[in-house]
């Protein structure tokens, strides 16, 4: 199992999404010598698409990887720039997805998304949370059902507040870890 870790956060130090993505990818590895690509956003140049041909190596490398753990911080409702950048080189017509006479088909479909969503606030409901729809509806454009979401909420509010958000996640994380772990084992042994 190939596990793409992508990190979007401008912080370096102290930043909550970086912490659960390298919890996530711990967990699901779990001690073993899963193959595990870094990609950080934000300390690389944007994604690059060759106009005439489609091809990105973003995309190649998605396609690559059979779980994809994503670091999603809120900004400003939304995701990061890089993410939006980085998520825009991976949506390639016939290649990602493709366009139908009933509409698009996602051609990525087999692989696991797992979100750690950071927030300083609390933002749900549709006036507010801009980033669990989106990304849904995102990896659901290119085929991909199985997705979770890792919430740490709140965290810019208190010490307590981020001290329960973290620990929330940690359980959550825990969870999705197990699961994903669970059904790799099954896919090997079947």
């Amino acid at each position: 199992m190939t596990i793409l870790h992508i990190d979007s956060s401008i912080q370096a130090e102290g930043s909550i999404s970086r912490t659960m993505t390298a919890a996530i990818v711990a967990a699901i590895a779990d001690g073993s010598d899963e193959p595990v690509i870094h990609r950080d956003l934000t300390s690389e140049g944007p994604a690059s698409i060759n106009p005439r041909t489609g091809d990105s190596a973003a995309a190649d490398q998605f396609l690559a990887a059979d779980v994809i753990v994503i670091g999603a911080p809120m900004y400003n409702l939304s995701v990061p720039s890089r993410l939006k950048a980085w998520l825009d080189s991976i949506s390639i017509p016939r290649k990602t997805f493709r366009y139908t006479e009933k509409g698009p088909e996602g051609l990525a479909g087999g692989r696991k998304i797992v979100v750690a969503y950071a927030s300083g606030g609390f933002h749900r409901g549709p006036e507010e949370d801009f980033v669990d729809p989106y990304l849904r509806s995102f990896f659901r454009l290119l085929g991909i059902k199985d997705i979770d979401v890792v919430r740490a909420e709140g965290v810019n509010i208190s010490e307590e507040h981020r001290a329960r958000a973290m620990q929330a996640a940690s359980a959550e994380i825990a969870s999705v870890a197990t699961r994903i772990r669970q059904e790799r084992r099954q896919t090997v042994d079947a």
